[in-house]
């Protein structure tokens, strides 16, 4: 009597172990973990970060909301939401680094948000404002748009640490971003109907695509040193930046960042004249 009761006991402790392993396992493989360098020691970190990754997920849903406020016909509300998500896409890297809270997880959520709010969002704002009227030339430069934005982030995170960090190399994705909301802001209150207005959009939206992806270098202005001393009339000239865009803001931001696109070429015209 005594071995039969106690046979049957064994294999439900070994069950009970079996289950409490594959849980263990199941957790491990439900949590990210990350293996890091620091001060010369490998370390494995659990989880991730929350603050800089509130900012990229911020900026994911400013780009999420431009496309649902384009479908709405709010074309201002959607080229507003594409400059506020350039903004928390510009915090959430320094507050990574300020907080020394890098992750490999916040690099490729920062991408994958990016992707979204600097290349779906302008696409799809833009066509749903003007391009869809003119049939495929308008998706196809749509198109072009947000694969040339998927083509710069990948070429991007590729080559990090392998480029001069004083260049970009092609046109970064939240400038043609902002270029594209900036036309969408400034015209289209005009509701204009020409046919050659419409098309002159949709050569804008493609080449902005096409510049993303060139080998054209644009300035990255990342040599600027904001720690150190700077001359008074530096800030005197921050705050008349600031006075002439609070005048017509989306005037103001389209003609600085159409600045900005076109400068790159002439820089490369200008360097192969020489």
């Amino acid at each position: 009597m005594t071995q039969e009761s106690g046979t049957p006991e064994s294999p439900k402790k070994a069950d009970t172990e079996d289950v409490s392993d594959d849980n263990s396992a199941f957790q491990d493989e439900d949590e990210i973990i990350e293996e890091t360098i620091e001060n010369g020691k490998r370390v494995r970190r659990r989880g991730i970060y929350l603050l800089p990754n509130l900012f990229t997920l911020s900026a994911l849903f400013s780009g999420f909301f431009s496309i649902i406020a384009a479908m709405n016909g709010n074309f201002s509300g959607a080229a507003i939401a594409i400059f506020v998500a350039m903004v928390l896409d510009g915090l959430d890297g320094r507050v990574a680094r300020m907080t020394n809270t890098q992750s490999a997880f916040g690099a490729e959520f920062d991408s994958l948000a990016d992707m979204v709010s600097f290349g779906v969002a302008p696409a799809l704002v833009a066509f749903s404002w003007i391009l869809q009227d003119v049939g495929k030339i308008g998706w196809i430069a749509a198109f072009i748009f947000a694969s040339g934005a998927a083509l710069r982030l990948a070429r991007f995170n590729v080559q990090i640490g392998s480029t001069d960090k004083k260049w970009f190399v092609g046109l970064p994705s939240p400038s043609a971003a902002a270029l594209v909301a900036g036309c969408v802001w400034t015209l289209h209150k005009f509701d204009a109907d020409a046919l050659g207005f419409k098309l002159f959009i949709a050569f804008v939206v493609a080449a902005a695509g096409v510049l993303m992806v060139s080998n054209i270098r644009y300035h990255s202005f990342k040599e600027v040193d904001f720690k150190g001393p700077v001359p008074f009339v530096v800030l005197l000239a921050i705050v008349l930046a600031f006075v002439v865009i609070s005048l017509e803001p989306s005037l103001m931001l389209l003609i600085l960042f159409g600045c900005y696109v076109v400068s790159g070429p002439l820089l490369a015209l200008m360097r192969k004249m020489r």
